[in-house]
């Protein structure tokens, strides 16, 4: 099914959700590609948990375009990982996103904005570069889960932002879940989960985790941050940002 040129997100939620809201994570991204086509893209952060939802996405198609956003600040261990999984899955499509150069140099000549402002170094180094990249998608997905918890513990299969659909086809699924799966179908693990960190970002604002944490505590540790901002609307990030 494909639309003209105008776009209602919240008409392409009720119709995916009519069909596909309690399928398993396959059917949910077939389904969203079949409605979006090529208007349809996969962000990762190709971090600890992005293996299983790459592989699932693969089995569908390995055209979908793949986001990943290298910040500056990302763990080697991160981009060598991704090389990893483009290659082992046959990945035809994975765009490497960066920050704009002129907002660099305005506003993080020096690269030290996170030791001062994490939410104004995420949104030019995360919100900026990805809403660019999305220009002229109309759905895209992600890894979220539920057990994630904080803002993400009612997450749906399909929800409307900043007139778009994001589709979160892990969303049900527990750790547990995730755990099977890569092990049912070999698929390596990042290697810094061996260090103990289970949520990977940025190098400065990612550390492990102690036994009984939260799998995003290692995540911008001592404050109240819990999201980079890719996942807010644009509106919410302005807030963040006047807030901060």
């Amino acid at each position: 099914m494909q639309h003209a040129d105008y776009f209602d997100a919240l008409t392409a939620v009720d119709y995916l959700d009519a069909r596909y809201a309690s399928s398993s994570p396959e059917e949910v991204i077939d389904g969203a590609l079949k409605y979006f086509g090529r208007r349809f893209a996969l962000v990762s952060s190709f971090g600890s948990e992005s293996a299983v939802l790459l592989h699932i996405a693969a089995k569908v198609s390995k055209d979908i375009p793949v986001l990943f956003l290298d910040t500056g600040k990302l763990f080697g261990e991160t981009k060598r990982y991704r090389d990893r999984l483009i290659n082992e899955l046959g990945l035809n499509d994975v765009r490497t996103l960066t920050p704009d150069v002129n907002d660099l140099n305005a506003k993080d000549p020096k690269g030290g904005l996170w030791t001062t402002d994490t939410n104004a170094c995420c949104y030019i180094r995360k919100v900026v570069p990805l809403d660019n990249a999305l220009q002229g998608f109309e759905g895209w997905a992600s890894g979220r889960k539920r057990f994630q918890g904080g803002v993400r513990s009612l997450l749906p299969h399909f929800e409307a932002s900043d007139g778009r659909v994001k589709v979160n086809p892990l969303a049900f699924w527990n750790k547990d879940d995730v755990a099977a799966y890569r092990e049912k179908h070999g698929l390596p693990q990042h290697p810094l989960v061996a260090q103990g960190f289970a949520s990977i970002g940025c190098m400065p604002c990612t550390d492990p985790i102690k036994e009984g944490e939260s799998e995003r505590a290692g995540r911008w540790r001592g404050q109240t941050k819990t999201e980079c901002g890719i996942h807010l609307t644009l509106s919410e990030n302005n807030k963040v940002l006047s807030d901060s």
